[in-house]
């Protein structure tokens, strides 16, 4: 008799060999992982990265593996460019089936010490990003009338709230509703396409580094005090010490697509946090923040 892992991977061969992945933000983290997981379940692969330079590597890497492999130049919080990946996506390969809208930034700080730039640089990928993925690909995937599957980064910030993260959990929070609205929506109008929201806790990638990616109109003029550089040093350290790799993530959500689970949650642990939040909510406590 096989074993449960072996029996998935039958699953997955027969599910999506052939079939046809986009993924926002692919080019390293979470994106790549994914990437690599789904090539090796034989389906053809279309990363889009803002970092030219990183998804050309990338591009190359997964070709090397054995992949076949299509690369976009793609900033997602731009609609056209958004476009323009779905365009040159059918364009290559005829149709798509995964759509993994993932790209994001990890912005850190005191929530009324934000600028107007922090605010509209992190909702760009975060919340923008996604909702051009979501507005673009999903008349796609039901106009094909053949089994899909929608899934979108969020974050255990999107079910958490944390003193110091205030522009951060306020877009994951808008991923997460907007995902299970998205749920309510397909079933209405398609038993096809179904939608994941992914919700890890720390892993080891290089989000705490995602200014490196931030456009110079967007750039804040305010000076960084001590306690921001502290700050993002601490976010730095505990993403790096992340147990779960990028890896074991994308072995969770190729679970989670075979599956039809919608809430996909790496970290075990963080269950209790979440409840403890819910029943704040349900018991008209005051919050407790559950980062201490």
């Amino acid at each position: 008799m096989l074993d449960w892992w072996t029996e998935i991977l039958g699953k997955a061969m027969n599910i999506f060999k052939g079939k046809v992945a986009v993924i926002t933000g692919g080019a390293s983290g979470l994106g790549y992982a994914m990437a690599s997981r789904f090539l090796k379940e034989g389906m053809r692969l279309v990363i889009a990265d803002i970092e030219e330079p990183r998804l050309q590597s990338a591009v190359r890497q997964l070709k090397d593996a054995g992949g076949k492999v299509l690369g976009v130049a793609c900033d997602v919080s731009q609609g056209s460019d958004v476009e323009n990946l779905a365009k040159k996506t059918l364009e290559e390969f005829g149709s798509c089936h995964i759509i993994c809208n993932n790209a994001g930034v990890a912005p850190s700080g005191v929530i009324w010490e934000h600028t107007t730039e922090d605010w509209q640089w992190a909702m760009g990928p975060n919340v923008w990003g996604v909702i051009h993925g979501v507005r673009v690909f999903t008349p796609i995937l039901i106009e094909q009338n053949e089994p899909a599957h929608i899934v979108n980064t969020a974050s255990v910030s999107g079910l958490l709230s944390f003193a110091g993260m205030g522009l951060y959990c306020m877009t994951k929070h808008a991923v997460v509703t907007m995902t299970e609205c998205l749920k309510h929506d397909l079933s209405l109008a398609t038993e096809l396409v179904k939608c994941s929201v992914l919700c890890p806790a720390y892993v080891p990638t290089q989000i705490a580094e995602s200014e490196r990616n931030r456009p110079k109109n967007l750039t804040s003029n305010r000076t960084k005090t001590d306690e921001d550089i502290a700050r993002e040093n601490n976010l730095r350290k505990a993403v790096i010490s992340g147990r779960i790799s990028a890896e074991t993530v994308a072995d969770q959500v190729l679970t989670a697509i075979i599956d039809e689970k919608f809430y996909i949650l790496p970290h075990e642990k963080i269950k209790g946090a979440i409840e403890s939040r819910m029943q704040d909510i349900l018991q008209d406590r005051t919050p407790l923040d559950t980062s201490r």
